[in-house]
C-alpha cells in the first residue's frame, strides 16, 4: 500500500470512528436487526453481471431497503466527504451513456447503479476499502462485538454497526467524487454491508440469546417434517457435529452420542424425509402397527434444541427438540431399511429421566444383522409389485378400474364417455374446469384397464354394476386426504364396497382377494388394494400399462350419469 493509500485509510478510519456512532444510532431497531440476520440467496443466478455489492443490494427485501434509505438520509446529508478518498476510483464515463430503471425500483438501488454506472468498478473500490477497514483496530471495535441484550438487539447492534462502517465510507468516497445523492451513498453502503455481513461472525453473546429467545416461544405439542441428510447410512438428531456412529450392535437402530442420537438407515446416502413429534407427556400407548423397527433410548440434551441436518435448498419446517438442556426419551420408529424405496422414519421425543433402551419391534434383516441375531427369511410382499405408483402421476389421488367381459367401447360408455370425442392428456390436465371428470383406457389381453387420475367414476354402484354384466370389475380409490374405496362386483350386482381394512361382506372371492392383506399397516395401503383388484379380475395395471396409456396421450370426457 502506498503513502496516498495509507493517508487515505487513515482519513477514512477517523471520519468512521467519529461518525459511525452517530449513524448507527439512527438505524431503527427492527431494521438493523433484520439486515443483522439476513442470510442472501447465493444460488447463481445468469445473466446478472452486477458487481456483488449491487447484487446484494438487489436481494434485499424491497421494505428494508427503503426503510434504511429513510431512517439514515438526514443523518448521512450531514457527512461530510473525506479529501482523497475516492483516489481509487480512476475517470469516470464521460459523454452520453444509456441508463435503464424500473419504476418500481428502490430509489437507494437505482441511484447506486446509476453510480457504478457512471463510475464503472466503484462498488468493488468501496466493497475493498471497506473489507480492509473492518480489520483495523479503532474500527473493530465499533463492530458490535460487546453487544448485550435479547436476540433482537444483539442482531441490531451486529447490522446497524456494518452498516455505518460501509455508510461512512461510501459517503466519504462519493462525497469525494462530487456526488452529493444521499440514496446513492445509502445504497452503495448497505449493498456492501449486506455483501460482507454474512462473511462476519455474529457477537458471541448472539448463539445465547437466539437459544433464549427460542425458550420462550417454544410450545409443546410440537410436530413436523425435514428433508434429513443421510451419509454412510446414518441420519442424526443432533445440537451440533457428532462424532463418528459405532456399529449398532445394541438395539440395530439408534446410538446416543454426546449432543445428539445417530440412527442407522438402509440407504448409503441421499435424502430422506423424516416425521417428528415433541410430547409434553409420554405417549400413552406404543403403537408399533406398520413398523420393521421400533428402539426407544434416553438421551442428555446439553443444551436442547437438536434438530435434523439436512440439504440448503429444502424449506420444509423446521422441527427441533425443546430448547433446554435436560433428560429426553426418544422413540424412533423405522420402515423399509431392507428395500430403500420405501424407506420411512419417526422420531417421538418427550422429556423423562435416564432409562434402559428398549427395542419394541425387530422386524427387518438389517436390524438382526446389526444385532448380530439370525436374519429372518425375506418376505414375499405382493404389494411390492405396485410401489411404482409412488413415483407416478397417479401417487396422490386416482381410481384404477379393471374389467372382464366388455369391449373397451363398452368400458367406455358405462363410464359415460363417447369413444368419438378423446382429447390430449395434456389440455385434460391443463383445464380441469372445463372438461370435468374424464379417464383413459387399455385393452391388454381381454381385459379393459380404466384410469382416473383424481377421479372417482369407477367406484359408483351404477357404474360398477354396468361393468361387471358380463362378468366381473373391480376398483380402486385413493385420494390426497387418505381417502380410500375398494370395491368388487360380478355379474351386475354390487359384491362389496369400503374403506380399506372395513368389513366387506361374505363373498368367497373377495375374501380371497384381500386374504393376507394387511390393511391396517398403513404403509403401501394402496398398493394392497391395487393387489386385491388383480386378485379378483385376474389382472393389474403395471407400470408398463401405465406407461402406454400416457404415451398413447388420449383421455376421454366424462358426461353426467
Amino acid at each position: 500500500m502506498g503513502d496516498s493509500e495509507d493517508r487515505v485509510t487513515a482519513a477514512v478510519v477517523e471520519a468512521i470512528v467519529e461518525r459511525a456512532p452517530r449513524v448507527a444510532a439512527a438505524v431503527p431497531v427492527a431494521a438493523a436487526a433484520a439486515l443483522g440476520r439476513w442470510r442472501p440467496d447465493r444460488r447463481v443466478r445468469p445473466g446478472i453481471p452486477d458487481p456483488e455489492a449491487i447484487r446484494a443490494l438487489r436481494e434485499l427485501p424491497g421494505w428494508l431497503v427503503e426503510r434504511l434509505h429513510g431512517a439514515l438520509e438526514l443523518t448521512v446529508r450531514s457527512l461530510p466527504p473525506v479529501v482523497g478518498a475516492a483516489v481509487g476510483l480512476g475517470d469516470g464515463v464521460g459523454g452520453t451513456f444509456a441508463f435503464a430503471s424500473l419504476t418500481t425500483e428502490a430509489e437507494a438501488l437505482r441511484e447506486a447503479r446509476f453510480f457504478e454506472a457512471r463510475w464503472p468498478g466503484a462498488a468493488e473500490v468501496i466493497a475493498g476499502l471497506v473489507s480492509r477497514l473492518v480489520g483495523d483496530e479503532a474500527v473493530a471495535g465499533l463492530l458490535g462485538a460487546d453487544a448485550v441484550g435479547d436476540e433482537e438487539a444483539v442482531a441490531a447492534a451486529h447490522g446497524a454497526a456494518y452498516l455505518a462502517v460501509a455508510v461512512v465510507t461510501a459517503a466519504a468516497v462519493l462525497g469525494d467524487a462530487g456526488c452529493d445523492k444521499v440514496a446513492a451513498q445509502v445504497g452503495l453502503g448497505l449493498g456492501v454491508a449486506s455483501a460482507l455481513l454474512p462473511s462476519r461472525s455474529m457477537p458471541v453473546v448472539y448463539k445465547e440469546a437466539v437459544l433464549a429467545k427460542k425458550r420462550v416461544e417454544y410450545r409443546l405439542p410440537a410436530f413436523g417434517s425435514m428433508q434429513v441428510a443421510v451419509r454412510e447410512h446414518v441420519f442424526a438428531l443432533a445440537e451440533g457435529s457428532l462424532p463418528e456412529p459405532g456399529e449398532f450392535a445394541d438395539n440395530g437402530l439408534v446410538e446416543v452420542a454426546d449432543g445428539g442420537v445417530l440412527v442407522r438407515t438402509g440407504r448409503e446416502t441421499g435424502v430422506l424425509e423424516v416425521r417428528m413429534r415433541v410430547l409434553a407427556e409420554p405417549p400413552v400407548k406404543i403403537d408399533t402397527q406398520g413398523w420393521h423397527e421400533v428402539v426407544e433410548v434416553s438421551w442428555p440434551a446439553r443444551l436442547g434444541d437438536a434438530t435434523f441436518v439436512g440439504p440448503k435448498h429444502y424449506n420444509h419446517r423446521r422441527i427441533a427438540t425443546p430448547p433446554r438442556p435436560g433428560d429426553l426419551r426418544v422413540r424412533v420408529f423405522a420402515y423399509g431399511r431392507d428395500d430403500v424405496e420405501t424407506e420411512t422414519y419417526e422420531l417421538v421425543v418427550w422429556e423423562a429421566p435416564p432409562a434402559p433402551s428398549v427395542v419394541h419391534a425387530r422386524a427387518d434383516r438389517l436390524g438382526h444383522r446389526l444385532r448380530g441375531e439370525p436374519e429372518p427369511a425375506v418376505a414375499d410382499l405382493p404389494e411390492a409389485a405396485y410401489r411404482w405408483i409412488r413415483q407416478s402421476a397417479l401417487s396422490e389421488a386416482a381410481t384404477v378400474t379393471v374389467v372382464v367381459g366388455l369391449t373397451l367401447r363398452e368400458v367406455l360408455q358405462a363410464f359415460g364417455a363417447d369413444i368419438q370425442e378423446p382429447e390430449p392428456i395434456e389440455d385434460l390436465l391443463d383445464c380441469d374446469l372445463e372438461f370435468g371428470p374424464w379417464v383413459t383406457v387399455s385393452e391388454v389381453d381381454g381385459f379393459v384397464l380404466a384410469v382416473e387420475e383424481n377421479g372417482v367414476r369407477g367406484v359408483q354402484r351404477e357404474v360398477l354394476t354396468e361393468l361387471s354384466r358380463r362378468g366381473r370389475a373391480a376398483s380402486m380409490f385413493w385420494n390426497v386426504n387418505a381417502v380410500t374405496r375398494l370395491s368388487f362386483a360380478r355379474d351386475g350386482e354390487l359384491l362389496a364396497s369400503a374403506e380399506l381394512g372395513l368389513p366387506l361382506g361374505a363373498d368367497p372371492e373377495v375374501a380371497a382377494a384381500v386374504e393376507g392383506l394387511d390393511f391396517d399397516d398403513w404403509q403401501d395401503r394402496y398398493a394392497k388394494g391395487l393387489v386385491a383388484v388383480e386378485r379378483f379380475t385376474g389382472r393389474g395395471l403395471t407400470v408398463d400399462d401405465f406407461d402406454e396409456i400416457q404415451e398413447a396421450g388420449m383421455g376421454y370426457p366424462l358426461a353426467d350419469l
